[in-house]
C-alpha cells in the first residue's frame, strides 16, 4: 500500500511542478485581432479560401499513397504468415504484386504520374464517338 501511495504523491507532485512551470514559462495569451480567428491557428489569413485552388495532382498523390500503403500492409501480413501459407500463399502474393505492377504501369501510361506538360493519351475506342463528330 505504501509504495502505491508514494507513487501517487510523486506523480501529483510532478504534475504540480509542470503546471506551475508552464504558467511561469509559457507565453501569455493576447486576445484580439487574428488570435480570435479559428482559421490558420491565429495567423492572419491571406486571401479567401475560395481563391486557393490546389492542383488535382496533389489529390492523386494522396490517393496513390493510401492505396500503396494498404498494399504494403497486405504484403507485410503475407510475409509474417509465410510459413503457414506455403506455396499457395506465395502464388497469391505473386498475383497480388502482379496486379499492383499492372495498375502502376496503367497509371504511368495514362499520365497520372506525370506532372509535366499535359498530354492526351489516345485509348483505342474510347473517344471514337467524340472524334467522329
Amino acid at each position: 500500500m505504501w509504495p502505491f501511495l508514494i507513487f501517487c504523491v510523486v506523480i501529483f507532485g510532478l504534475l504540480g511542478v509542470m503546471l506551475v512551470a508552464a504558467w511561469f514559462i509559457g507565453a501569455k495569451a493576447r486576445h484580439g485581432g487574428a488570435q480570435d480567428i479559428p482559421y490558420e491557428s491565429g495567423i492572419v489569413p491571406v486571401g479567401e479560401a475560395e481563391d486557393m485552388r490546389l492542383s488535382i495532382e496533389f489529390y492523386l498523390v494522396a490517393i496513390f499513397f493510401v492505396i500503396f500503403d494498404l498494399e504494403t500492409i497486405f504484403i507485410v501480413a503475407w510475409a509474417v504468415a509465410f510459413e503457414e501459407t506455403a506455396w499457395l500463399g506465395y502464388g497469391a502474393a505473386c498475383v497480388f504484386i502482379g496486379m499492383l505492377l499492372i495498375a502502376l504501369l496503367y497509371e504511368f501510361r495514362t499520365g497520372a504520374l506525370d506532372w509535366g506538360v499535359k498530354r492526351r493519351v489516345s485509348m483505342p475506342g474510347r473517344y471514337a464517338k467524340a472524334d467522329a463528330a
